[in-house]
């Protein structure tokens, strides 16, 4: 009976399928607007009910490239799939517990607020601001600074749209707005908006590219990317070959130096002495051989070493030392 049941078992785990060759990978892409469908990571999925719904986070400096903002983190949910890649919307973002923890010291005052605004498509949000005064203050001052803020951040929500109030939160503009409204009632330290939150979805716009179009032109940028590495690759190929062409040149030049033989240069040696002998006829031929002799001097190391191998002379050696050998021969 055992045997029966283990050969049932073998039969159906070799009927069951690999459930990871029936995945497959979906391309993370940001919201239309404002972020242009931009590619910001990669996820596995069986189906796109599976894809569905999932969050991802990512720091705001890999979004954008921005150091300053290593500590913000940025919230995308997936909201629709179309093909491998899968859409998704901004739920929000915070900031590291860390980094909010090291903005509060001793001797400095600590004011924090959560407000719910409504944009102009009906997105509701909550924003959380933090503000770090210079010194201790007042519950009074504190209170003041709040009510500030609080109407700061309702009225620029009323004149904006969700995609407008994600860039100012995450640019800095409502940041700087806040702080320049609340530094007249006390000195400020530290403003940012340290969490923001969607409660509820509005209008979706349909402004910014198509997925169409942002697939053309990251199919352009992938093309011109390749042509380039493509030249820069074939410089590079042509740069070795004319280095080890101009070795090779220089090799065969230093060989047929060394294997100019010594006797060559005899002949000049034993017709001294015939030179002596008849120093009249020898002065007319100086004189003849002067009139008719090239400009060696007036030449290129090129030239003066073809001049050299057709005389059967070594090619080494510096420009004077060639004009020197070409004149003595």
């Amino acid at each position: 009976m055992a045997r029966k049941m283990s050969a049932k078992a073998r039969a159906a785990a070799r009927k069951q399928r690999d459930k990871w060759k029936s995945k497959r990978w979906y391309t993370i892409r940001a919201p239309r607007d404002p972020w242009k469908f931009q590619n910001i990571g990669e996820t596995i999925g069986e189906s796109d009910e599976h894809v569905m719904g999932r969050v991802y986070e990512m720091t705001q400096q890999e979004f954008s490239g921005d150091f300053t903002k290593m500590h913000v983190i940025l919230r995308f949910r997936v909201t629709d799939c179309v093909g491998q890649d899968a859409l998704t919307t901004f739920i929000g973002h915070h900031h590291q517990t860390d980094h909010v923890r090291r903005q509060v010291r001793r001797y400095r005052g600590k004011v924090d607020d959560v407000v719910d605004v409504v944009t102009t498509d009906g997105y509701l949000i909550r924003i959380k601001p933090l503000i770090i005064t210079q010194k201790r203050v007042q519950t009074s001052v504190k209170s003041d600074i709040r009510n500030k803020a609080r109407d700061i951040i309702t009225t620029c929500a009323a004149k904006m749209t969700y995609s407008q109030i994600q860039s100012a939160m995450l640019g800095g503009d409502l940041e700087k707005d806040i702080e320049t409204a609340v530094k007249s009632i006390y000195p400020v330290r530290t403003c940012v908006i340290r969490k923001s939150q969607l409660l509820q979805t509005g209008v979706v716009t349909e402004k910014g590219p198509t997925l169409d179009e942002i697939h053309a032109e990251e199919e352009r940028s992938a093309a011109e990317l390749k042509a380039k590495k493509a030249a820069l690759l074939a410089e590079a190929m042509a740069e070795e070959g004319q280095e080890a062409d101009e070795g090779d040149d220089d090799a065969v030049d230093d060989a047929e130096a060394v294997e100019a033989p010594a006797e060559e240069e005899a002949p000049a040696e034993e017709a001294a002495p015939k030179e002596e002998a008849a120093p009249a006829e020898s002065e007319e031929a100086a004189d003849t051989s002067d009139a008719d002799a090239p400009d060696y001097a007036s030449m290129t190391v090129a030239e003066l070493k073809d001049e050299l191998k057709a005389k059967g002379l070594p090619v080494s050696g510096k420009k004077a030392e060639l004009v020197e050998r070409l004149q003595s021969a």
